[in-house]
């Protein structure tokens, strides 16, 4: 594959809007030395301790759902004692939705040995509702059947049955079939007109073959319990080939109601991971049914709020980890921007159906992983990209030097610049970070391969090696060789996990253009869309230079320019973006700060001068002319936005250091100029790049 411009080459060729002559220096010499600290819609740092912080388990959680199915909530309350994080609770009457039902006993208890919290209520259930003879036959039945089956001993001839006899009242007989199921996983119920008969579960008996009884107990409790976004966890597994049995008799006996995804332990080796299969009822098999309104807040989503703090570490990789530690899937993350990885960075986010109390006990672990989470709350939404306010930066350049053939006191230099950006701004172009920081592909050229629908190119450019002798860089070069989805997933790292979530699907689906549409769908919506904006952003930068280079900072006829001054950067609705006219022009109307360029989309419009003509020769050119920005195949829509093409640093402040820590006197001898550093804080509107607005004030490109 033939190689991309290095992306240093690609970001000297970019403008500037001021003219001092700036200096030299070096940023993220240490993560530490770059620190971002997301301000939320108040206008608040996200990293400030939150006076919501101290919750009730008893505020967060929802109520239990009185209205439906009444007889089957009164089976079993959950209460939340030191022991619960041992015990399976899945009747629908638990007042959480955020269960792992995870099988943690250390012994192979029988079953009939065994107790759960509620199964004396069953039993009382059962004895309140069944003659003493009958309740007696049931247990001696569900006795043989075990016994039977723990012998070896297979059963001759038709299923036995036991019946109940008739059950007249209908709530009394859905609480019988709750209340067997839930004592006797390994039994089923049916119903014959008003009559209740018991059986073996069969299915029961062929999953112990594949996993241990206490797993299959739970398992078909947890079936039969039917609770909406709630979850079931295998014991963690070595085995790759008993691990897709598994998989494929759930899946075979159970793929209408619930769906499996396997979760690697990240702490396991490499060679011998540790995987855990988790089970989750599908959202369809809720879709038909009739509830009251009542009813559908009853069941409704928990969403926890809190705060991340992670260093050196790539945003996904940070979600993937959270994800496998509180049993869910990165979608499940939502988040208002990406933040950089050679940083310390401090961003909200909103993780779904999860409580607070299950994140809380996650800390320790988390800490382990270069990251916190703090600020945890129970909230009523997820978050959305771009809801924030903007992100503050505390920054430290070192090795500042003078440009090269410039004698000049550096000092002076360098607070000649930071005014000059201070005053006049700085182009508003995407950082490199947007595109990645490879020197053979960037996001865009992904994201351009989507647009054209090319998904089997998509998918290859992702798995372009670099021309590194790593693992990661090993594997992907196999892959490119052999399209070997399966051989590449055992040489590709643990931690690479959008890397190891495409090639499940590809392994999956194949290598075809009807697989990779599949592959593309392991990575969340956001992730999709992301690579589809790299490239809209791509072209913008592009665009504003070529705008600049051709009328400068004149406000020009054509120019589109905007009408709100308050309204947030990529915010802009088309009611106020407006065409400058040609008398507008001439009695200088606008000023250069209110002139914006569009982000490709299906809703935006042009401008009407040589600007506008360039942006239809460079679709042109990429083969998009008829590109209505809408891939249905992978559910992106991308309507496109307006951008300013200057921004101002807001709040700056800024102070010399010598390396040591001490601050340089602002008057005084001569300044030993290979120690010094410059520490500088500044806010940017959202969707801003800080290393964009250093570029502008050093005239540095890094």
């Amino acid at each position: 594959m033939e190689e991309d411009t290095d992306f240093r080459i690609r970001f000297s060729s970019l403008c500037f809007i001021t003219d001092h002559v700036g200096f030299c220096g070096t940023i993220k010499s240490s993560p530490s030395d770059f620190i971002v600290i997301e301000i939320d819609e108040q206008g608040e740092l996200v990293n400030k301790e939150s006076d919501k912080l101290v919750y009730e388990v008893s505020k967060v959680l929802p109520e239990p759902n009185t209205l439906a199915k009444k007889a089957k909530l009164d089976l079993q309350i959950l209460s939340f004692e030191e022991t619960s994080n041992q015990e399976v609770s899945t009747l629908a009457g638990s007042s959480s939705d955020d269960h792992n039902f995870v099988p943690c006993s250390e012994k192979e208890d029988t079953i009939k040995d065994r107790t759960y919290k509620g199964e004396e209520e069953n039993v009382d259930v059962l004895g309140s509702l069944l003659d003493e003879k009958t309740n007696e036959l049931l247990n001696q039945f569900a006795c043989n059947i075990k016994e039977k089956w723990d012998s070896k001993t297979e059963l001759i001839g038709p299923s036995p049955e036991f019946s109940l006899g008739r059950i007249l009242d209908k709530n009394q007989r859905a609480t019988l079939h709750s209340a067997i199921r839930q004592k006797f996983p390994f039994l089923i119920t049916v119903g014959k007109n008003s009559e209740i008969v018991v059986r073996p579960n069969l299915e029961y008996k062929e999953l112990c073959h594949l996993v241990s009884e206490e797993e299959a107990f739970d398992f078909f409790k947890y079936l039969d319990a039917k609770k909406e976004n709630s979850k079931f966890t295998f014991k963690p597994d070595t085995n790759k080939q008993h691990r897709k049995a598994v998989h494929h008799f759930v899946n075979k006996k159970f793929g209408n109601l619930v769906e499996t995804k396997s979760f690697p332990e990240l702490n396991d080796s490499a060679d011998n991971p540790n995987v855990v299969i988790t089970v989750r009822f599908r959202i369809k098999a809720h879709k038909h049914r009739k509830r009251s309104l009542l009813e559908s807040q009853g069941r409704k989503d928990i969403y926890t709020a809190f705060t991340l703090r992670k260093e050196n570490l790539e945003m996904f990789e940070a979600v993937g980890f959270l994800a496998v530690k509180l049993g869910v899937i990165a979608s499940d993350f939502s988040y208002a921007g990406l933040k950089d990885k050679k940083a310390i960075t401090y961003q909200a986010m909103v993780v779904r159906k999860v409580t607070p109390e299950r994140l809380k006990n996650i800390e320790k672990e988390v800490e382990k992983k270069r990251m916190n989470v703090f600020n945890i709350r129970s909230v009523e939404d997820s978050l959305r990209l771009g809801q924030l306010k903007g992100n503050h930066f505390d920054i430290v350049i070192r090795n500042l030097k003078n440009q090269i053939n410039d004698s000049a006191n550096l000092r002076e230099r360098i607070l000649e610049a930071i005014e000059n950006v201070k005053n006049k701004g700085f182009v508003n172009y995407y950082g490199p970070q947007r595109f990645g920081m490879g020197r053979k592909v960037h996001t865009d050229q992904i994201g351009l391969a989507l647009l054209k629908s090319e998904t089997v190119k998509a998918v290859k450019l992702f798995f372009t090696p670099e021309d590194l002798d790593d693992p990661v860089n090993r594997a992907k070069k196999y892959f490119l060789q052999t399209e070997d989805a399966k051989g590449t997933l055992s040489l590709m790292p643990e931690f690479k996990v959008r890397e190891r979530a495409l090639l499940e699907s590809l392994h999956r689906f194949g290598v075809t253009e009807e697989g990779c549409i599949q592959a593309w769908f392991s990575f969340p919506h956001s992730l999709r869309i992301f690579y589809v904006h790299a490239y809209s952003s791509k072209i913008w930068n592009e665009a504003v230079s070529y705008r600049l280079a051709t009328y400068g900072s004149r406000v020009v006829e054509g120019d589109l320019v905007c009408l709100d001054e308050d309204v947030d950067n990529e915010q802009l609705p088309s009611s106020k973006v407006h065409l400058v006219t040609e008398e507008e022009e001439s009695a200088n109307t606008y000023a250069i700060h209110q002139v914006v360029l569009p982000v490709l989309g299906y809703n935006i419009q042009y401008p009407k001068n040589k600007v506008g003509q360039w942006y239809q020769e460079v679709l042109s050119r990429d083969g998009l002319q008829t590109c209505k920005f809408k891939i249905p195949t992978l559910k992106l829509n991308v309507p496109g936005c307006y951008r300013k093409i200057l921004k101002h640093p807001c709040n700056l402040s800024y102070q010399l250091m010598e390396d040591h820590g001490i601050d340089v006197k602002k008057e005084g001898s001569h300044i030993d100029e290979a120690t010094l550093s410059l520490l500088i804080s500044f806010d940017l509107d959202a969707s801003c790049y800080a290393t964009v607005c250093l570029r502008e004030i050093m005239k540095h490109d890094f």
